[in-house]
């Protein structure tokens, strides 16, 4: 929407009033709040209406998708409205230039440290990666988002605390704050924002026109937040559910015995297969941690279990199928190629570490 048609609108002596936007959106947010506060019994009803036994691999599956489809649907809605609206009063210009002047590092170690208070798995990142990236911030510190997001945060650290103690808790938090700050500023080096999909780079383009605020009512705020909804979640939501639906039947099927016995293999080439094995999976660190839990008791290697550990929640398959929509491949291949690598380098030292 251009310069000319707010200021039109903001001259128009018939111009509605706001309150009964205000109004509509107050509703809309109470409504959002109902909608995920019953995600977990929505979905167990579901499961429990099909003919389908509940502790199966298909019924755990089935769960597992219907619990985290309108999950990350609902986030991304949220996500994609609220950085409509803040990207209203902040240009990308504006953004650009706040965190050139704290420097690419220090502006990666900023985009880390959100991530760690941002309790989400990979896919519920992905959403607020897609209006970082719209909203024209750098595309290094978006991933270092993106990383630290969903493989360090604050329910992954108290779980490692009390499984294996403070010292790997500790150590997990330098390394897993490491990869994501180092890989981010890495990928914003290389200077790779050609290789967005022309889609993004549109948006970005529309969004750096200047619009200044005392143009913009707050209803126009609020119509640019829902166009933005309109644009984005128009365009992601099939790969959304692409690839929770691919999650979810590995979720179910995957075979545990199989990573029993490779992880615990004691040879050179264990952390590179636990990081080839994670990648197809799909949980949160809460949920992957149970599972590292049970592996170190069956005897895996401490650095190969927690490769595996932030393989799942750094570089998830389903991950890759709905950013597909956002990256080229050739830049899902950069990102996975040098988040692996710091991915290698922690399991590695880990087992030189605590082995």
């Amino acid at each position: 929407m251009t310069v000319e048609t707010f200021s039109a609108r903001d001259s128009d002596p018939k111009r509605p009033s706001p309150w009964g936007w205000i109004a509509g959106l107050g509703l809309a947010l109470l409504l959002w709040g109902i909608a995920y506060s019953q995600l977990v019994p929505i979905s167990e009803r579901l499961v429990s209406l099909l003919p389908v036994d509940r502790s199966s691999h298909f019924g755990q599956a089935l769960a597992f998708f219907f619990y985290d489809t309108p999950k990350v649907i609902l986030l991304l809605t949220l996500i994609v409205f609220a950085m409509g609206i803040v990207r209203s009063y902040f240009s990308p210009e504006k953004t650009r230039a706040a965190l050139a002047g704290k420097g690419e590092g220090p502006a990666n170690v900023m985009a880390a440290g959100l991530g760690v208070l941002t309790p989400f798995c990979s896919c519920s990142a992905v959403p607020l990666f897609i209006g970082f990236v719209s909203a024209g911030i750098p595309l290094g510190v978006t991933f270092s988002f993106l990383i630290a997001a969903p493989m360090v945060n604050e329910v992954a650290l108290g779980l490692l605390f009390g499984l294996v103690g403070w010292q790997v808790a500790l150590t997990y938090l330098g390394f897993g704050l490491g990869v994501a700050i180092v890989a981010g500023w890495v990928i914003g080096r290389l200077r790779l924002e050609g290789w967005l999909q022309d889609w993004v780079k549109d948006i970005q383009t529309v969004g750096s026109v200047a619009i200044p605020d005392e143009q913009l009512t707050f209803v126009d705020r609020i119509k640019l937040g829902i166009d933005a909804v309109r644009d984005i979640v128009g365009r992601v939501w099939m790969w959304i559910i692409a690839g929770i639906a691919v999650g979810g039947l590995i979720h179910g099927y995957v075979p545990a015995d199989l990573m029993v016995r490779v992880m615990g293999a004691d040879a050179w080439w264990s952390v590179p297969a636990a990081v080839v094995m994670g990648i197809p999976m799909y949980t949160n660190a809460a949920g992957v941690i149970p599972i590292v839990e049970a592996l170190l008791e069956k005897g895996a290697a401490l650095g190969t279990t927690l490769a595996f550990m932030m393989s799942v929640i750094a570089l998830s398959l389903p991950e890759m199928i709905i950013l597909r929509k956002v990256l080229t491949m050739r830049l899902i291949a950069v990102f996975i190629g040098v988040v692996g690598t710091g991915i290698l380098a922690v399991g590695f030292l880990f087992n030189m570490l605590f082995g």
